[in-house]
């Protein structure tokens, strides 16, 4: 391969593929998602700007940290679809999505707690477990099947 080959300005969607570690079926699903662009070729082939590369290395990032792809569309609507996010980009969705995450472990802590507790009572009782019956509002109607009027 030659050097200019090496840094051609735009990917094919298997180049991309390869390069990212994203399958295929999943770049569709982005572009058609608006996370990313391409343009098409006379022969109806996508062409992907090397910025994708950056785009995708954010999307992903943000997905493993368990933000919500529309959640990571609406940062991407502010970043020029040619353009990679850039490191301003990163830290403003770092310090926006640092409570959610944080919110996020709390919740998987008090889980762990409560499936703890569980483990040592071994109940998994309908009417008293928190993790199976969450905020049961019907059990002071009884046990028994409820008919509705």
């Amino acid at each position: 391969m030659s050097h200019s080959e090496t840094l051609a300005p735009e990917l094919t969607i298997g180049e991309l593929s390869a390069r990212s570690g994203v399958p295929t079926s999943a770049l569709r699903f982005y572009e058609r998602k608006g996370l990313i662009s391409s343009r098409r070729t006379s022969g109806n082939q996508r062409r992907y700007h090397r910025s994708v590369l950056r785009r995708l290395a954010f999307v992903r990032a943000s997905q493993s940290v368990g933000i919500p792809l529309s959640v990571i569309e609406g940062v991407l609507q502010f970043v020029p679809q040619d353009a990679a996010p850039s490191r301003e980009v990163w830290l403003r969705a770092s310090e926006c999505w640092s409570t959610a995450i944080n919110e996020r472990i709390a919740k998987l802590e008090r889980m762990r707690d409560r499936f703890t507790e569980c483990i040592g009572c071994g109940c998994l009782s309908f009417d008293q477990c928190h993790l199976v019956n969450p905020g049961d509002k019907l059990a002071a109607e009884g046990t028994h099947p409820l008919l509705e009027p």
